[in-house]
């Protein structure tokens, strides 16, 4: 069952237009191809990117954290409380008035008393400024060496400036070991981002992300499998453009930075919509959904292949919204930016409050009617 729905898959007539097919791709008088079982080396990559990430936030990293000034939120930590507790697990970590009301009742607090402590709660499950900063910082580098990686790659190519060139002699395109390296790299990038997505910082367009991680990792795989590696090599150096501008603006943003971050972010508005809502679909669309059909006709992999370029076409308008918004607060008020993907840290201001007000009773007494009632049951010295 599984071979023939394998021989079904790769049926030449899904993935090549009329007249080609595997055999065309097959190595012979010392030209290699891309063969889709070298994408296996991408798991080991994944694997390695994994280790290294742990020991650069470890000896680089934190180091470069303390040197910006990355300073901690003090937190309290809440007591433990077994019915608040399960309420937070199981059932919801923002309780509604009538919840707080019958959580009340249940443990003897006062209605202020939990819904401090479910404020807290949020507070220790939300990640420390370190582990952004750190996260921030090892996509930062991986980015910006990626690009230089990826320019130094396509510099002498003739389809970074006539995209039409992607396409001739398609799909008979012999591999280069530096396309082969950049190809492998990325996608052992992004498979290892899959793989950590788990434990890493989760932000509101978490979802989001997942779908870009998805489609990046399957766009890289079928261009690979299919030869629509110039493409492919394009499509990553234009994404690499302006990440890193992104993952510094958050660096500078987290050590308290603010002009720094501010202005950066603005930089990177300016590289990203440029790269992702002109470049993107006008010049590499249009090379890949309009000019094909004028060299063959269309088959699925052509319909498969734009299709995921539409997706990242529509994460882009997504994250574009956003990102505009952001700018446009900071150009017109002169706000700080932050990130609108981020949970915010809750303010402690009414704990504080509430605090000195149990300090206050511990001292003097109860309040009644707006009046302090004086506790009178010292012991009197003799």
């Amino acid at each position: 069952m599984l071979s023939g729905l394998s021989e079904w898959f790769w049926q030449e007539r899904l993935w090549f237009p009329e007249g080609l097919g595997w055999a065309d791709l097959e190595d012979r008088d010392g030209r290699i191809y891309a063969k889709a079982s070298d994408l296996w080396a991408a798991l080991p990559i994944a694997l390695v990117f994994l280790i290294v990430r742990q020991v650069f936030e470890r000896t680089v990293a934190t180091p470069l954290a303390a040197v910006l000034g990355v300073k901690e939120t003090k937190r309290f930590k809440v007591p433990h409380n077994p019915i608040l507790e399960s309420y937070y697990c199981d059932i919801n970590k923002h309780p509604s008035q009538i919840s707080t009301v019958s959580l009340s009742k249940q443990t003897g607090f006062s209605e202020r008393q939990v819904q401090r402590w479910f404020r807290r709660r949020r507070n220790q499950d939300r990640p420390s400024l370190l582990k952004k900063f750190r996260e921030a910082s090892w996509r930062f580098t991986f980015y910006l060496l990626a690009f230089i990686a990826g320019l130094a790659a396509l510099v002498d190519k003739p389809w970074l400036y006539d995209l039409k060139e992607m396409w001739e002699g398609f799909p008979v395109l012999t591999l280069l070991p530096s396309q082969y390296w950049y190809y492998m790299i990325e996608l052992g990038f992004y498979s290892s981002l899959l793989f950590s997505v788990a434990s890493d910082v989760k932000r509101k367009d978490f979802k989001e992300q997942i779908v870009h991680h998805v489609a990046t990792i399957l766009l890289i795989s079928f261009s690979w499998c299919v030869n629509y590696i110039r493409a492919g090599t394009l499509i990553m150096l234009v994404h690499d453009s302006s990440d890193y501008l992104l993952e510094s603006a958050k660096m500078f943003n987290y050590a308290g930075w603010r002009n720094a971050c501010n202005y950066i972010f603005i930089v990177f508005a300016a590289v990203f919509i440029v790269t992702r809502l002109f470049i993107f679909p006008f010049r590499i669309l249009y090379c890949t959904w309009v000019y094909p059909v004028t060299v063959y006709e269309p088959f699925f992999g052509y319909y498969f292949f734009n299709g995921l370029l539409m997706v990242l076409q529509c994460l882009h308008i997504f994250w574009a919204i956003l990102i505009i918004r952001i700018a446009v607060r900071f150009l017109s008020n002169n706000e700080k930016v932050d990130d609108e993907r981020s949970d915010k840290e809750e303010t402690e201001s009414e704990d504080e409050d509430e605090e000195r007000e149990e300090k206050s009773v511990l001292k003097n007494g109860p309040v009644q009617n707006g009046h302090t009632v004086h506790n009178n049951n010292h012991s009197k010295k003799e």
